[in-house]
């Protein structure tokens, strides 16, 4: 019983983890010079320049299920 409590919390704390790296981290996508994440895109030619990501709906309700949840998953 004792092993499977550990297995639980454990597995919790590597969920934690990948949820604050997959929201904080940029460059979900690299392609050449040009990066996306879930907030904005970038191209590094001979400037570095960025754009706040599209202004899709679905993109939208993405960033914000993704803020809640770590609200909550810190809560």
């Amino acid at each position: 019983m004792l092993l499977l409590l550990l297995g639980i919390i454990v597995l919790h704390v590597t969920v934690l983890v990948l949820l604050f790296v997959s929201t904080i981290v940029s460059q979900w996508l690299v392609n050449g010079e040009h990066t996306a994440d879930l907030w904005q895109n970038c191209t590094s030619g001979t400037i570095f320049h960025c754009l706040a990501s599209s202004n899709n709906e679905w993109l939208q309700s993405v960033q914000a299920m993704m803020i809640l949840s770590v609200i909550f998953s810190v809560l």
